[in-house]
């Protein structure tokens, strides 16, 4: 203990009293000064909280500098699964940090924009920092959607806008409502932009940012909510306390209760009852924290909505739209508008002071969510992926463009009402429709659409073939084209032989003098008797050879005729009977072409000819026979120099309408000619280069009368005539009785199928392109004139969508010139060069040597040339038998 002492004498003493007063004197002091001088501190907190927001902020703007857009396009059937959406969300959330390690956390965020201005449904992008550019580029939905590099959106001022940022309501733990992907999640947001339109400057604009917390600012919450859950556990705690207490005092001062302790011999002074007031229990983190108890995929977001529109209360009233869709995904947990609402005003971020802050953050991208907007990516399932193959899409006006009169560039396709009731013509590109396809029952509109469409297309300046087997469509349609301007362009053909006094055109399959090519012309000839009389090399080799070599022959006559100058002497169809029966013609025609025949035709006649029996004949005669033995067909195939040139009418953008006379066998031999000669004109403009071939569009009513006669035309014209810009316009009732060839053709190249009502068995073909949405039984129940259709525009399919025909009355009631009618009928015969009919002699015996036709002079001067030019010994004798 000696030894200790001198050590501890060197410890300081302790604190003089004086100097403990003068401490608390000096801290009271500086709390005075405090308080006296309270603003040099605040001025001094508020001055180091403005340099840091300004740096800050300057930090965020020039981090925001650089951000990429992707505009994300869903393929028709794309339909992801709940795994593939997470791994986006993932990949979402990964990429909001995709910055520079100096870069402030609001700008660490990546944003889906969902955005709809009446050009299309619901466009859906992806913007974020410019390094998450690669990770964002591939997505786990795979080809089922395409990812482009999205262009600046640059919007015209509007002259009425409404703002709003949204804020989970409700329970801060709770999930907001699962919400299924069938219906698509995101069909509410659809719905309530599917009336917009672009001509009154709608617009509606939804951006949501996903922004990955510090674990700091997650425990912050944390921390608060399990404050918030203790304390409302101490209240409950307190007011059970409470009632118990009052409980306990109400029995004791109950008389019950006063007999009960006097029986008992107990005094009142004795106590009252033990009351043990119930202690809080104890939190469950868990149960407190909700969604926020684990750490994984917890994220921050921020939702902002601006809509726009130039005629006033249209704006406020998508707002509210869009409101109520986001109602959709509330349960315990939901959005809702924030701001204060007082009255009809809402204070929130359409007025000051929070105007301008959500100005910056819309502008910049930048995410500064409110407090309680926590969330799982679960929860956002909906809003993580485009919208896929449930979600029923509007047809705006940027998917399917409005029609306008006497635009060449627009074919009608009929009205559609939008969502609003808003009634539109609507009209697909003309360079862009090809093939059409129209199915449905009879009297369902088909052609009532088919000859609006083509009213409206002669209107515009455009050429067409309308070919009507039944002749109803012409008094029909022949109001609406009775017009100064259309008079020199329409023709009618028409070859039912109705009225007092009929009259019928003229056409010469054979006739050389429109510039014809010679092996196209008995192609054609060839090929229109096979398809209809059903001949081929396996069933009818020698009918094909004796035809062949006979129109071969013909031709070439005529060829000769035409360049002497004298189209008058051509030959007719109807010669083939005398090239192959008369000794003398025969020897005449080939006296007269001898040079102009190749040797393996010329070896054919002097050969293989001679040898056959008059019986063979007849396969070939027959059918030109029953031409001949109908005075309509007689007519309109007997004159030399024919008028119908459908190659002319379709460089010279003529209206030609073809009334076929029936569906018998001689009927079907001349629809098959007319088809083919459709099909070889169609060809033949390979000659004129593809800028300056002017379209021309045929359309085909009935098509099983027409392809009963020609089916592998029909089907050559699907395949071949876009090359050639004539488009082709076919209707039917039943798709099923079509050859299989027209069929296929029909259904792979069409750019538009319709379907009116009809029979679940006769619809079902069409359905099941369009993947049976809509089933054959919704097509089935369809009104008169109302259609489901698909169209192409710009390269993509739009629908199945409902369409209501136009009918003509309604739609064309301006262009109805029915005083007119009679007169333009007259026209049209007039320019088909139609003659009234009458009994024809047999045109074969016009070439008799006792008749001076122009044909027989024509073979007189051409053996006689032959013979003063030197010919050979056979030559002279046929001359001789001849004469």
């Amino acid at each position: 203990m000696e030894a200790a002492t001198p050590h501890l004498t060197g410890l300081p003493s302790a604190l003089p009293y004086g100097q403990v007063l003068d401490l608390l004197a000096g801290i009271v002091h500086i709390v005075g000064w405090l308080l006296t001088h309270w603003y040099v501190p605040a001025l001094t907190v508020v001055t180091l909280w403005g340099a840091g927001e300004l740096v800050v902020r300057q930090l965020a703007v020039r981090a925001s500098a650089e951000r990429m857009a992707l505009e994300l396009i869903p393929t028709r059937h794309f339909e992801p699964d709940l795994e593939e959406i997470f791994r986006r969300g993932v990949q979402l959330a990964r990429a909001s940090t995709s910055m520079p390690w100096w870069a402030p956390r609001r700008a660490k965020a990546v944003q889906i924009r969902l955005r709809a201005d009446g050009s299309s449904p619901l466009r859906y992008r992806i913007e974020g920092p410019a390094g998450a550019q690669r990770l964002l580029s591939i997505t786990p939905f795979g080809p089922q959607v395409t990812v482009k590099k999205g262009r600046p959106i640059v919007d015209k001022p509007r002259e009425h806008v409404v703002r709003a940022e949204f804020i989970l309501r409700g329970n801060p733990t709770a999930s907001l409502r699962e919400v299924p992907l069938e219906p698509d999640p995101l069909q509410p947001l659809v719905d309530a932009v599917s009336d917009m339109r672009a001509e009154l400057g709608d617009l509606a604009d939804i951006r949501l940012s996903i922004q990955r917390a510090p674990k700091w600012s997650l425990r912050s919450r944390r921390m608060q909510l399990l404050g918030v859950a203790r304390r409302r556990e101490r209240k409950e705690a307190q007011r059970a306390a409470r009632w118990v207490r009052q409980d306990a005092t109400g029995i004791e001062d109950s008389l019950l209760w006063q007999l009960q302790q006097l029986a008992g011999g107990k005094q009142r002074g004795g106590g009252g009852r033990l009351v043990m007031p119930p202690t809080p229990r104890r939190v469950d983190p868990e149960q407190a924290l909700g969604k926020l108890a684990a750490d994984d995929h917890l994220v921050r977001v921020q939702l902002l909505v601006l809509c726009a529109s130039n005629v006033e209360g249209r704006a406020h009233a998508r707002l509210s739209q869009l409101q109520a869709a986001f109602d959709v995904f509330g349960g315990e947990s939901r959005w809702a508008m924030r701001g204060l609402l007082v009255g009809p005003w809402r204070f929130g971020a359409d007025r000051w002071p929070s105007r301008r802050g959500f100005e910056r953050r819309w502008k910049l991208g930048h995410c500064q969510p409110p407090r309680a907007n926590w969330m799982r990516l679960d929860e956002l399932t909906g809003l993580l992926k485009p919208p896929t193959v449930h979600c029923r899409l509007p047809l705006l006006a940027g998917d399917l463009p409005t029609f306008s009169f006497e635009d060449p560039d627009l074919l009608l396709q009929g009205i559609y009402y939008g969502p609003d009731g808003h009634a539109r013509l609507v009209a697909t590109y003309a360079k862009e429709t090809l093939f059409e396809v129209g199915v449905g029952k009879a009297g369902g509109g088909k052609t009532e659409r088919a000859l609006a469409q083509a009213i409206a297309w002669a209107h515009a300046g455009g050429g067409l073939l309308f070919v009507d087997p039944h002749r109803d469509s012409w008094p029909r349609a022949l109001p609406f084209l009775a017009h100064d301007h259309l008079a020199q362009r329409i023709a009618l053909i028409d070859l039912n032989a109705s009225g007092p006094n009929p009259q019928v055109s003229s056409w010469n399959p054979l006739g050389m003098h429109q510039g014809q090519v010679a092996h196209e012309v008995v192609e054609a000839v060839g090929d229109g008797f096979a398809s209809a009389l059903g001949w081929d090399d396996a069933s009818a080799p020698r009918a094909l050879t004796i035809l062949t070599a006979a129109v071969t022959v013909l031709v070439a006559l005529n060829s000769a005729a035409c360049r002497a100058g004298r189209p008058e002497a051509q030959t007719t169809i109807f010669h083939v009977r005398a090239l192959l029966t008369e000794q003398d013609f025969r020897t005449a025609a080939l006296a007269a072409v001898e040079e102009q025949l190749e040797e393996e035709t010329r070896s054919w006649w002097h050969t293989v000819f001679p040898t056959l029996l008059p019986e063979a004949f007849a396969v070939v005669l027959n059918p030109i026979a029953r031409l001949a033995s109908s005075p309509v067909t007689r007519a309109f195939l007997s004159r030399p120099v024919g008028t119908y040139n459908i190659r002319a009418a379709m460089d010279s953008r003529m209206v030609v309408w073809v009334c076929p006379g029936g569906n018998g066998p001689t009927d079907r031999l001349l629809t098959a000619l007319l088809a083919r000669d459709l099909l070889r004109a169609g060809r033949s403009r390979r000659d004129t280069p593809e800028e300056q071939r002017v379209p021309f569009r045929a359309y085909f009513d009935e098509l099983i009368t027409l392809t009963g006669a020609a089916p592998g035309t029909i089907a050559a014209m699907f395949e071949d005539f876009r090359k050639y810009k004539v488009q082709v316009h076919g209707m039917t009732q039943l798709l099923a009785r079509l050859p299989l060839a027209v069929r296929l053709s029909l259904v792979q190249n069409a750019s538009t199928l319709a379907s009116t009502a009809g029979s679940t068995a006769a619809i079902s073909p069409i359905t099941a392109e369009w993947g049976d949405q809509p089933g054959a039984d919704v097509v089935a129940a369809l009104d008169r004139f109302e259609h489901y259709m698909s169209f192409t525009v710009q390269g993509r399919r739009i629908g199945p969508v409902k369409i209501t025909g136009p009918h003509l009355d309604a739609v064309f009631a301006h262009l109805a010139r029915p005083g007119q009618a009679a007169a333009a009928e007259r026209t049209a015969q007039a320019l088909a060069k139609a003659r009234p009919l009458h009994p024809h002699a047999d045109p074969t015996d016009d070439q008799r040597d006792d008749q001076p036709d122009p044909l027989s002079r024509f073979l007189t001067e051409g053996v006689c040339a032959t013979s003063a030019a030197g010919g050979t010994p056979t030559d002279h004798r046929r001359k001789k038998r001849y004469q």
